[in-house]
């Protein structure tokens, strides 16, 4: 025991010798906990039901960004309970996994958007974009009524999901070749919608805005605020992520 402490001192003692133990210390540990990142193909499991954004829910996704919405709303339902009560299942990894950047974080202004979609009207996120203070007068958010009136202009859709896949989104060359389409007949229910619901399994196809005439920013940001959270079956997925997580133990 003496002779321990005596080399414990030594080594408190000794700045040089110190900073070579801890440097060895934290390159094994790095090694151990990175070096198996190299042999798989993926940290994240693809989940049954998630599939790429379409062409319109990304245009919406980038007018989100843009707009500087995840500064006051994240998109991770934590698994505690009170957030499971308010917001629905806690998130899963996989429903992250095409979004680039991701919208996880903790600092809430607003409330949590993960699993908004299809929780209200189309209506009402047009109203509530436009005032928000009518349909939640407590609110801080700023108005965005211009969104209706700013036909949406994506300068080169098939080029940003060209980008996307370079990225590793699965956009098939089907999908890249018809995103100009597929953009305008996700917002038009009279379009034929089939090669697209086919394409992207439960995309949402009517006008979002009001304003079946045009095709607007408005129109966009609400089919992505409508299908967040809707893809997955959480409860199912939930238990496949256990499982399989249980099995890698």
């Amino acid at each position: 025991m003496t002779s321990m402490t005596e080399r414990h001192k030594t080594l408190e003692k000794n700045i040089t010798l110190l900073g070579v133990c801890a440097f060895i210390a934290v390159a094994i540990g790095g090694i151990v906990e990175i070096a198996p990142l190299f042999w798989i193909d993926n940290t994240i499991e693809k989940v049954e039901g998630m599939r790429p954004y379409t062409p319109l829910e990304q245009a919406g996704r980038d007018i989100y960004v843009r707009e500087g919405c995840y500064v006051c709303h994240s998109q991770m339902i934590r698994p505690f309970r009170d957030e499971v009560e308010r917001y629905g299942h806690y998130s899963l990894a996989a429903e992250s996994m095409y979004d680039h950047p991701f919208q996880w974080g903790s600092k809430r202004t607003g409330p949590d958007l993960a699993r908004v979609g299809n929780r209200y009207s189309d209506s009402w996120h047009v109203q509530h974009l436009t005032d928000p203070q009518s349909v939640v007068p407590e609110s801080v958010m700023p108005q965005y009524g211009f969104l209706a009136k700013n036909d949406l202009f994506v300068p080169d859709i098939a080029a940003n999901l060209t980008a996307l896949r370079h990225v590793g989104v699965p956009y098939s060359d089907k999908d890249i070749e018809l995103a100009s389409s597929d953009l305008a007949a996700q917002a038009d229910p009279d379009a034929d919608a089939s090669d697209l619901l086919t394409r992207y399994p439960k995309a949402q196809i009517r006008d979002f805005d009001g304003d079946p005439s045009r095709l607007t920013e408005m129109d966009a940001l609400v089919a992505y605020l409508q299908m967040l959270g809707t893809l997955v079956d959480v409860d199912g997925a939930a238990a496949q992520e256990e499982l399989a997580s249980e099995h890698g133990r």
